[in-house]
Formats: C-alpha cells, structure tokens, sequence
C-alpha cells in the first residue's frame, strides 16, 4: 500500500511539472513508465519511436532531481535543436552545451552556469568525456541523471567510427556513477543487450514501446541499371509532396543528387561530414524553417535533421542494417500525416556496405596495440601508444575497445590500459581479432537481413517489425506488396514481375517457434526466434547473428529444437 501510494505520488509530481513547465497536460504511458524509474534512481533503457516524446523522459525529471543532468548527444546540430526546444518554454530551465564549435568563452560560460546551478541541462558529445578536465568538472558538479540520447550510436559507431562511445560507461563512474538514462528510437534486441552492456548498466528497466508507424507507406524499387536508379530517385523526390530527405552512402551521391534537384528548380541541400560545421548548420536551419525542399544526407549525419512535417525519405542506396533503416524512415511524418518511404536498391550497391560492416582494427594494429601495453610493466595512457605505435588516436581507441571486450585488456577509471594477469600480447590480439570476427558476423548478417527486406515478397511492415521482435498480422495495406500484391518485386528498366504470390500462408510447423522462443541449432548454438513469414523463420543466434531458416529443412533435417532452460543456481 505504501509503494503505491509513493508511486502515485511520483507519477503527481512528474505531471505536474510537465504541465507547468512544459504545458504537456498529459503524458504517454511510455514516457511515463520511463520517467518513474529514472525518479526512483533506477538505471533506464527506453526504445520509444521517433516523435514518441523521448526527449521528455529527462526534461521532467531533470527539474525534479537535484543537480544538473548531463545529455550525451551525438551531433551538434542535435544538441543545438535540443537545447533551442527546451528554451522554447519560458518556465524551463537553461541548457547549455560544451562542444568544438564553441569559443572559449562561451565554453567557461556555460561551465559557470552548471557550477552556480544555473543551469540544470549540459549537452556533450562522448568526445568531450574522452577529456579529463571536461570529467573532472562534470564529477565536481555532482550530477542527478546521465543520459546518453540516440543511443543506437553506441552500438553502430561505438566500435570503429566514434570509438569514444564505448568509454562512457568509465565516464559515468568517474563523475559519481549517476543514474544512466539511454534513449533510442531504434534498437533490436541484440543492439539492446550492447547497450546495457556498454554503459555498464545495472540491472536496468527496459521501456519498449510499439515500433510499427502505420502513417509512413512502406515501398521498395529494384533496379538492374545505376543510371535508371538515379533517374527515379531525382524524379520522385521531385513529384512526393514536400519537404522530403533523400539519403546516401557517399559525399560525392549528396552532392550530384542535391545539384540534380537543384536543377529542376527545386531548393535543395547537401548535407555530410565533408561540409564545414557552417555549412552543415546553414542547411540544417533552412530545412526546419521551410526554406528547403530536399535534403540530401549521408546516413551518419542524419540526426541532425528533426522535422515534423517530412512527407517523403527516400534511400538512393542501400543502408547497412534495419536498425539504420528504421531510424532514417522515422524522420518521416512524425506530425502523424501520411509519408512515404522508398527503397531504391540494386544488389550491387550493397557492396559498399559490406565493407562498413567488416571494419575493424585489423590483426597488426590488435598486435601493435597489445604488445605495448603488454610491454610497458605498468598502465600506459592511449596518448603514450598512439605516439609509440605511429596509429591515430581514434585507431588505438578502438583495438583497446575490443582488447577489452576480449578480456585480455583493463581499463583504468583514469583512461589508463593495463595487461590482464596471464596473458600475452600474442594472446590478447589473437582474442581481440576472434572478438572483432565475432563482430563481423553479426554486422553482415544485419546487412543481409536489410537485403532480405528488400526482396521479401511478404508484407513488408511485418518483416520490418518481426525484426524488431514485434508481430503483426499482414497485409498492411500499406505497402508495396499488400497493396499491391499480384505485381510481386518490381524490377525497373530489367525483367520486371518475379511471378512469385507473397508468402503469408504459415507453415505448419510455424507454430513451434512463434517469436521470442527460444532455440538450438545443431551448429551455430542458441538463438532466439525474431520472426515468421510464411515458410521461413529468423533467428537470431548468439553466434552468428541472424539467420533465415526454412521451416521445410527444418522439419526434415532436426536442425532446431527447443533450447535447454537455462542453469538455475
């Protein structure tokens, strides 16, 4: 009686100060599930699409604790949107940010206004808490609530692109072990299990709302031609409804695309890391004031663009996950209209994201690494075997990332690496690069799974969710495929209609492995099953990641069965 009467109180409070604050009279469940845990100091994992309120889960509560909370956001455009939204409300408190971006004296500005506590929202990138004065300082403001935003990164970046991400769980105890909030509007189990563990969670609540977005019509183009496929993406940017994005695997595609569109009249903007922080910044802000027609981005930088209105995100090439797929579609028609989302794929284009998804420190960088560390008889700082190896900053970071994941590496709360007990150097590269393999498998079988929802010929809504672990009952009515079924897989300007029906009559033996069970393979170990369409099964196994199996093969070789229970001590 007790614990009820706290939590209503609790759950009082948080909708009070949302609606004097903020002016949200109402709050979703979700959010404010999310929210309780937080209040009860309880580390966090919330999975909420986008345009579902997540910035919300530390804005309210963020007035109620004391001491400041710190927002690890990926870019700074997104801080920027961030902390505009939050000076949107009169009521609100101040928000500052740290980034590169800044002078020196707006730096000290707003480190001042976290020390004086006049102001309760500090905005980081994780390369900031790679720094230990910015640690330091944060540990000397004793904050309430650590919160990484679009925390999908430290799973997609985390392990090569910005390996920093993968050190802030040594951030969180420096400055006093906080209560860790991660947000995310995309995250398959695996990518949830990574997170928890990657910032050390403790025992965390997981908030998952539903992913399905039933206003953004799902559609796929293939194409045996690059030049036809270039001609249909110009031309159906042009005629969607605006504002729209395009997105790309390259610089040079935003570029050509932009000029493309910009030559039939319309407004439209590259938008990519090669660009000045100015130029990114310039683009960014024409977009979200109408001034701009179509954006045109590279895929990691998209985060940046947060629009309620966008009628149409088209892909001119293929993304290297689900995961990224999902999170790039959500920007569209996050004001509830109706959007549309495009595919345009050719099987050849998959091959640029073949080789993001081998990326890694490979075995003579792991040796290099290791036999310094090994050889130095005490901890050696990244800085120290960066200059005594001759590799970047960033490349040390990550062999020193998997080094320890491998267990043959420690990690000192200073940032300083020491040599695990019994172990060497030719040891620890040797489980690193079997850590990095690991990793490989994992990221191709997520790539292959994007591949299969380009050539599905089920429902595509319910591949893209069973994905996610989520069921749903087809036809959509809202995809290519339901909507209009009979045409199979379009292929443009080659042999057109496949002649295959969608697969939505299950198997028999379907019932068996309905999603989440858990199963054992003969070989590949224990799984877990994501998904069915049909005569097909996904799982995904702890090996190798996921995999799509016929229910026939299945049946007739024994090579599935239901997992052990697990060991009770």
């Amino acid at each position: 009686m007790a614990d009820s009467r706290r939590s209503r109180g609790v759950r009082d409070r948080l909708a009070r100060a949302a609606d004097e604050v903020f002016g949200w009279s109402e709050l979703r469940p979700g959010q404010l599930t999310a929210m309780e845990a937080v209040m009860r100091g309880r580390d966090t994992l919330a999975v909420m699409p986008t345009g579902a309120g997540k910035s919300a889960v530390y804005q309210v509560p963020g007035l109620l604790l004391a001491g400041p909370t710190v927002v690890v956001s990926p870019l700074i455009a997104l801080q920027r949107d961030q902390i505009a939204g939050l000076l949107g409300h009169a009521d609100a408190p101040d928000a500052v940010a740290v980034n590169s971006a800044q002078a020196a004296g707006e730096t000290e500005a707003a480190w001042d206004a976290v020390r004086h506590g006049d102001a309760e929202f500090l905005f980081l990138s994780p390369e900031q808490l790679a720094k230990d004065d910015v640690v330091e300082r944060l540990a000397q403001a004793a904050p309430s609530l650590f919160v990484v935003d679009e925390a999908q990164c430290v799973a997609a970046w985390g392990h090569d692109f910005r390996p920093d991400y993968l050190r802030l769980a040594q951030a969180v105890r420096r400055v006093g072990r906080p209560p860790v909030l991660a947000l995310t509007a995309t995250a398959a189990p695996p990518v949830r299990e990574e997170i928890v563990e990657r910032l050390g969670m403790e025992d965390p609540a997981l908030v998952v709302a539903g992913f399905d977005r039933p206003n953004i019509a799902l559609e796929v183009r293939r194409f045996l031609d690059d030049t036809e496929k270039r001609r249909v993406v110009v031309e159906r940017a042009a005629a969607e409804p605006k504002p729209g994005i395009v997105y790309t695997a390259t610089r040079r595609d935003a570029e050509a695309y932009a000029d493309d569109l910009a030559a039939l009249g319309l407004s439209a903007a590259a938008y990519h890391a090669g660009l000045t922080a100015g130029e990114r910044s310039r683009a960014h802000d024409a977009f979200l004031a109408g001034e701009t027609d179509v954006v045109v981005a590279t895929s990691a930088f998209g985060m940046g663009i947060d629009k309620e209105d966008v009628r149409f995100v088209l892909h001119a090439s293929v993304p290297g996950s689900l995961d990224a797929y999902y999170q790039e579609i959500g920007r569209a028609g996050r004001d509830g209209g109706p959007a549309v989302a495009v595919l345009h794929y050719r099987t050849q284009d998959s091959g640029l994201q073949r080789l993001f998804a081998t990326r890694a420190p490979d075995e003579d960088t792991l040796g290099a690494v290791a036999e310094r560390v090994h050889g130095s008889g005490a901890p050696v700082t990244r800085d120290d075997i960066a200059q005594e190896t001759g590799l970047t900053r960033r490349r040390v970071t990550a062999a020193v990332n998997l080094l320890e994941q491998a267990g043959a590496v420690r990690v000192e709360d200073d940032g300083r690496v020491r040599a695990v007990a019994g172990t060497t150097a030719e040891d620890a590269a040797a489980r690193a690069a079997e850590e990095a393999r690991s990793r490989r498998r994992l990221e191709q079988s997520r790539l292959a799974m994007m591949l299969e929802y380009a050539e599905t010929t089920g429902c595509r809504r319910r591949f893209l969710l069973g994905y996610f672990g989520e069921p749903y009952d087809a036809p959509c009515g809202a995809c290519d495929l339901c909507a209009s079924p009979s045409t199979g897989d379009t292929v443009v300007d080659g042999v057109g209609d496949t002649g295959e029906e969608p697969r939505e009559t299950p198997s028999p033996a379907a019932a068996s492995y309905a999603a989440g069970t858990r199963v054992q393979h003969t070989e590949w170990g224990e799984g877990t099953v994501m998904s069915e369409e049909g005569d097909r099964v996904t799982v995904l196994f702890e090996s190798m990641g996921y995999r799509t199996l016929s229910l026939a093969a299945i049946a007739g070789k024994g090579l599935l069965s239901a997992a052990p229970p697990p060991a009770t001590s």
